[in-house]
């Protein structure tokens, strides 16, 4: 049986023209280039090439031969890229989160992830722009919504309700809103608000309210300190109040309604990654994990 390593080195040598060049490419001996070309011809039966102190040239035999040790040169190559990844040390999973809402849920879920995965090592940014570059260094992205860029597939984590609240005290000097169109009389502490709109629902009712609010961050954590202070009604993830709302440091703000424009948060990668185990072991993670924390409590 004709050996493919053979074969791939008979095609490197008449690619490169010559035994040194072969030798150099394939980082071995010009000894050993030769012997395998001379163990070669010695299976044909017939020569392969003809040699001559400056060039060496194909036979008959050499060009009838040389396409198929193109092929399996071709072939091995391709393997021996596909299985590099797999040799090399295993390298840090990077993983993105959006400041707004990732790092929040993401960040109590990272030493669980460690214990449970000790042979991941994880790269976490909460600082990097988004949309991220889908060629850059990076595997997973939690964002809120879908992605929107070609090549890259979205895994949903939940959305978590987003409610109103406040503390008693400040609902006790400045009155406790019985309808949303009140809401505008109080200061509003938004985490964003498209074109000044805030938008509710309660069951089959809408509700849709221009805003003025008194503090506008893209941080859902600065707005849940701003609230716990007494500042104003913040409009914050349910998850966000769920502790202070039980021991009664926050109270829900209108509690039949919610903010119509509900999160959705994603696991997101690129699709020439999201098959590798270790992005496929941390996306299923999330999604065992952070989808009991979105739940509402009721």
């Amino acid at each position: 049986m004709w050996l493919a390593a053979e074969l791939a080195v008979f095609a490197k040598v008449v690619d490169l023209g010559s035994f040194s060049a072969a030798a150099r490419t394939l980082e071995v001996p010009k000894v050993a280039v030769s012997r395998m070309i001379q163990a070669l011809e010695r299976r044909v039966g017939t020569p392969l090439l003809t040699r001559t102190t400056r060039r060496i040239a194909l036979t008959p035999a050499g060009r009838a031969l040389l396409p198929y040790s193109v092929a399996i040169a071709t072939q091995t190559e391709a393997a021996r890229r596909a299985l590099a990844p797999l040799m090399a040390e295993p390298r840090a999973l990077r993983v993105l989160a959006d400041p707004a809402y990732g790092r929040l849920l993401l960040g109590p879920l990272v030493p669980r992830f460690l214990e449970r995965y000790p042979d991941i090592p994880l790269e976490v940014d909460t600082a990097s722009a988004m949309p991220p570059d889908p060629d850059g260094p990076w595997d997973v992205l939690i964002q809120n919504g879908p992605p929107v860029q070609a090549g890259l597939v979205g895994t949903p984590l939940g959305a978590p309700p987003v409610i109103l609240c406040a503390t008693p005290a400040y609902l006790a000097r400045h009155g406790i809103p019985q309808q949303p169109a009140e809401l505008t009389a109080h200061s509003l502490l938004i985490a964003s608000a498209e074109a000044g709109e805030l938008r509710l629902q309660s069951g089959e009712r809408r509700a849709a309210l221009r805003v003025a609010p008194r503090l506008l961050v893209n941080d859902p954590a600065l707005i849940h300190a701003a609230t716990a202070a007494g500042s104003g009604i913040g409009v914050l993830p349910e998850f966000l109040c769920r502790q202070g709302l039980a021991l009664g440091k926050l109270s829900r703000v209108l509690p039949t309604w919610q903010v119509a424009d509900l999160l959705w948060l994603h696991a997101v990668t690129d699709l020439r990654r999201a098959a590798q185990p270790q992005v496929r072991a941390l996306v299923d993670f999330l999604v065992a994990n952070m989808v009991p924390a979105l739940s509402h409590a009721g």
